[in-house]
């Protein structure tokens, strides 16, 4: 997981993944929607629709944008109720397994296009559970540490009942279960010097499988294709990069 959440973390400093497509306030609304349909349209008392609504005001999208999307997604208007939630399960260049989740209001178009990019980047769509079995639900959360021995701050995220916890320069990745997340989430970011960059109930897989360089890049390229599209909102892939081939691709 480390070579593919490197990658992640270099796109994200860059400001490559959505923001270079002008789609990232359509996805955050997508979320936003769906989530307050899902339950209580207060973020307070819905816990998917806090960590949406916190992803975007990360991420600066305006407060009138994110409650128009709350009332969409609570009221009975057209646009939250016709977005399903669909995810598909593929494999990538060297056999690496993928899964793609979608949010869409044609499952037609979405299917088509996840296929289509699939197997122009060298991979292949599989049958549902066919690539699940090997992910888990778990929470991520990416802090900032200002002023601060990033190691003592590691120390206190482990006794928040943290899973595991990465040290990367100031920045820590922090990995939590699943059932666990809320907690963990609301405990570190009380941690003094800590800021919370980002939270998400990610797949995680349980193994990975290593890639040489020049698969890893074929693979990147892959999974940058996906997240291209419209109706994709996440990608997961248990692919391990080297460290030479995320640099590498990330300066292309």
């Amino acid at each position: 997981m480390s070579g593919h959440s490197k990658w992640s973390t270099i796109k994200h400093k860059k400001g490559v993944t959505d923001a270079r497509r002008g789609q990232l306030f359509t996805r955050l609304s997508r979320e936003i929607m769906v989530a307050a349909r899902s339950g209580d349209p207060n973020p307070d008392m819905n816990f998917r629709l806090r960590l949406a609504v916190d992803n975007a005001r990360s991420n600066n999208m305006p407060k009138d944008n994110i409650q128009r999307a709350i009332e969409k997604g609570a009221g009975t208007g057209a646009a939250g109720d016709s977005l399903e939630e669909i995810t598909y399960e593929g494999y990538g260049p060297g056999g690496a397994g993928i899964i793609i989740q979608t949010l869409t209001d044609n499952k037609n178009r979405a299917a088509t296009e996840v296929r289509t990019k699939l197997t122009r980047n060298g991979g292949n769509l599989a049958q549902a559970g066919a690539v699940a079995w090997n992910f888990e639900a778990k929470g991520l959360i990416t802090v900032k540490v200002d002023g601060r021995d990033p190691e003592e701050v590691a120390l206190e995220i482990v006794d928040t009942g943290a899973e595991d916890v990465e040290i990367d320069d100031s920045q820590i990745n922090i990995t939590s279960p699943f059932d666990g997340f809320p907690q963990v989430q609301q405990a570190v970011s009380e941690i003094e010097g800590v800021t919370v960059e980002s939270a998400e109930i990610a797949m995680v897989p349980t193994s990975t499988v290593e890639l040489d360089d020049d698969t890893s890049r074929q693979a990147m390229r892959l999974i940058d294709a996906l997240e291209e599209l419209d109706d994709v909102q996440k990608v997961f892939s248990n692919a391990e990069f080297s460290e030479e081939a995320v640099a590498a691709y990330a300066e292309s």
